[in-house]
């Protein structure tokens, strides 16, 4: 910002005279005496006299040539302050149209207007030109001093722009730095929030499921011992019921015996024989089925443990996870498992499951009409294990595979997606000092791999 002063004037005038008088009031020659100055030195001593800064004038003998001097001079950054124009010039551009042309290539250019009569009036030149804050006007004859005075005052005017400019331009930055210093601020605070709404949600389902569980549990017991006892007593029944039957075909035949085997075709009883036990089975199995959703609830929430790092069985989390989501793939995609024994690991294990959780319900949504294929496979290398979670659904473009981490971020249609899921996925693989990453290929598939360490700390 401290450049020195800009004291390059440009002078457009047909009339050569007027370019002579011009460099004798700007650019006057110094003589100097050496022996006065000598003298001088003796007698007075040094003197620091202050001097005035020279100025640098370019002559232009018509409105097009004037141009090309100010468009070569703005194409070497070397612009001029200001430019004196004479208003009647009868082989080419008139005043105004030069002053037109010179704005449009430098709309700083201060412009002084040199006429001695002009087929303009002021008011009319002003509005045409709209220039009210950088057009003066110097009537012929000019007097020496009138010249030097617009000429320093409007170069001083053009620096202080400058320099104006100049400080606006990196006010300018620095606001925009803050702004975006803020933005960051704001979507860090954004996404911690919606872990903390998450981590809450976790907690939340955890004590849902511990009550469930507790709830649910009794009755289950009762329910299912009740079914065994069922299963007993229909028994003893069924060794009655055949004890009957045999006694019916004893009987001589008769309107009594008849009316038995009425009766026993009326109550479907050889049907319900047949029924019955399936119906326990089936009940049983029900009840059994709610115990393992009651289990995997726990397990897929592990609230008694969701801020404590523990070793799990991260197979037995993805297994509880397709538990839970099980609806969500229901009709969209069957699962393939490819599973390797893998030794527990040293992690936040609902958080885990919350992973595992995003990416299977991203890869159900990711199927078009058609049902698809979720596979899942493990394996373990060196001190890490992988997980990876495939499908064969839509893919993912090249651009949005650039993005799909950031927060805030879907492909969903609005109201349908947060744009969370993955970006808080990415954030628990972080945590846990592992990796996260993805390979799509538009119309074959997605698959997501995450790569987590064995131990979180030194043996």
């Amino acid at each position: 910002m401290n450049q020195p002063p800009n004291r390059r004037i440009l002078l457009i005038d047909d009339t050569p005279s007027i370019h002579d008088d011009f460099r004798k009031i700007l650019m006057p020659a110094v003589e100097t005496n050496q022996a006065l100055d000598d003298m001088e030195s003796a007698l007075f001593g040094d003197t620091n006299a202050p001097t005035a800064q020279p100025f640098d004038l370019h002559s232009a003998y018509g409105g097009e040539e004037g141009l090309q001097l100010l468009t070569t001079a703005m194409a070497d950054k070397r612009p001029y302050a200001l430019a004196f124009v004479d208003m009647r010039m009868p082989q080419g551009w008139d005043g105004a149209k030069t002053i037109e042309e010179l704005w449009k290539v430098d709309p700083g250019l201060q412009v002084v207007v040199c006429t001695a009569y002009s087929d303009y009036s002021w008011d009319e030149l002003l509005h045409r030109l709209n220039g009210h804050d950088r057009l003066l006007i110097l009537k012929k004859p000019f007097d020496n001093i009138e010249v030097q005075q617009m000429a320093n005052t409007l170069a001083n005017k053009w620096d202080m722009a400058r320099r104006a400019s100049l400080q606006t331009a990196h006010l300018e930055q620095l606001v925009e730095q803050r702004t975006q210093a803020l933005q960051v601020e704001i979507d860090e605070r954004k996404q911690l929030e919606s872990q903390l709404v998450q981590s809450e949600k976790l907690a939340s389902l955890g004590q849902l499921a511990a009550g469930v569980a507790h709830e649910i549990n009794n009755p289950v017991g009762f329910i299912s011992s009740n079914l065994s006892t069922l299963d007993g007593y229909f028994t003893q029944l069924q060794q009655m019921l055949d004890a009957y039957l045999r006694a019916e075909e004893s009987l001589a035949p008769g309107e009594q015996r008849d009316q038995l085997k009425a009766l026993r075709n009326e109550l479907e009883l050889d049907f319900l024989k047949d029924d019955i036990p399936i119906l326990i089975r089936e009940s049983k199995e029900g009840i059994g089925r709610v115990v393992q959703i009651v289990k995997d609830l726990k397990n897929f929430s592990r609230v008694d443990n969701d801020q404590t790092w523990q070793f799990a069985n991260l197979q037995q989390g993805i297994d509880s996870t397709l538990n839970i989501v099980a609806s969500e793939l229901k009709y969209k995609a069957d699962v393939v498992k490819h599973y390797t024994p893998l030794p527990e690991i040293e992690c936040l294990a609902s958080q885990l499951n919350q992973v595992v959780m995003n990416l299977v319900v991203n890869a159900a949504q990711a199927m078009g009409p058609e049902r698809g294929t979720i596979t899942i496979s493990n394996g373990v290398e060196g001190e890490n294990i992988w997980l990876e979670v495939a499908d064969n659904g839509c893919g993912i473009s090249p651009d949005t595979v650039q993005k799909i981490f950031d927060p805030f971020f879907t492909t969903k249609p609005v109201g349908e997606g947060t744009g969370l899921g993955l970006s808080l996925s990415y954030g628990i693989v972080k945590k846990h000092r592992g990796d996260i990453s993805v390979s799509s290929e538009l119309g074959k598939g997605t698959t997501f791999r995450v790569v987590l360490p064995i131990r979180q700390t030194a043996a």
